[in-house]
């Protein structure tokens, strides 16, 4: 009897601590992961490494320059192994997101 009561105390820890993930319990519901969010991630990231937005943590201003190149030619990677894989509009998105860091990007070099 007494594994039964532990089981069922187990059980209830586990489905309290899923609907804490999933957004319960006032905990912040995150977006569905998908292509285009994990790309604004990444320009997220060349962002702040150029100085163009403060870090969130820091609250400062960080330039890091062969940072934001790094993970632009790590973008470049991704466009070129997922070449034929993305849909019409992910591609559209992708493309537009690497020229656009680019220029940004010659921008701060100057």
């Amino acid at each position: 009897m007494a594994d039964k009561k532990v089981d069922e105390e187990w059980k209830k820890r586990a489905a309290d601590e899923k609907e804490e993930i999933d957004g319960g319990g006032g905990a912040e519901r995150l977006p569905e992961a998908d292509f285009r969010s994990f790309i604004s991630g990444m320009a997220t990231q060349v962002l702040l490494s150029m100085g163009e937005v403060e870090n969130p943590m820091t609250k400062e201003i960080e330039k890091n320059l062969p940072q934001a190149k790094y993970t632009i030619d790590m973008l470049q990677i991704l466009k070129d192994k997922t070449k034929g894989n993305l849909s019409e509009d992910e591609q559209k998105y992708l493309d537009a997101m690497l020229y656009d860091l680019r220029m940004r990007y010659v921008e701060a070099c100057r």
